[in-house]
């Protein structure tokens, strides 16, 4: 059977836990990355943020399910290098948001989305022969990282050069 319960809920949902242990340990000290001086005009808002990266997650975690169904389920030796570059690039996608909203590093941040870049592109060349929509799936995450690493850029120069950043609009 093809079905999806209960393995793809758990698939769909894993890549939300770093988000979720980010917020619950960290809200507090979250810094308005994307908000007054330092602010972007083409920032999306907050809430914007939060459901692109909720869909991100999603469909991210859909994939890896269609990739880890494919290979036959369960654990073994096919599933290493696909779903183990998974499981090292959403370490890191959660590391990204750690740098971004409690740490508020945006050059480490930056650094992290250009390794981040490269292994979702690794991911989506090695998961094309186990199953093309997954890899497919991915394209979303890497124009999302695209943008991401565009923000995560900007901060970090507007933090080494303040004469660079946007004034306020009176």
């Amino acid at each position: 059977s093809r079905r999806m319960w209960p393995q793809g809920a758990i698939f769909v949902a894993l890549p939300h836990l770093g988000p979720i242990m980010v917020w619950l340990f960290a809200r507090h000290q979250m810094p308005g990355w994307c908000k007054g001086l330092r602010k972007l005009p083409w920032c999306p808002p907050h809430k914007a943020l939060l459901l692109v990266w909720t869909a991100i997650y999603s469909v991210m975690g859909y994939a890896s399910y269609l990739v880890w169904r494919d290979l036959g389920g369960g654990l073994g030796w096919p599933l290493v290098l696909p779903l183990g570059l998974y499981a090292v690039q959403l370490t890191i996608s959660w590391t990204v948001l750690i740098l971004f909203f409690t740490a508020d590093n945006p050059g480490l941040a930056l650094l992290h989305l250009l390794l981040l870049y490269g292994l979702v592109a690794s991911m989506a060349l090695i998961w094309n022969p186990i199953n093309k929509l997954a890899a497919l799936l991915l394209l979303p995450y890497l124009a999302w990282l695209t943008m991401t690493a565009v923000i995560a850029y900007h901060l970090w120069m507007d933090s080494h050069c303040p004469e660079h950043q946007p004034q306020p609009k009176e």
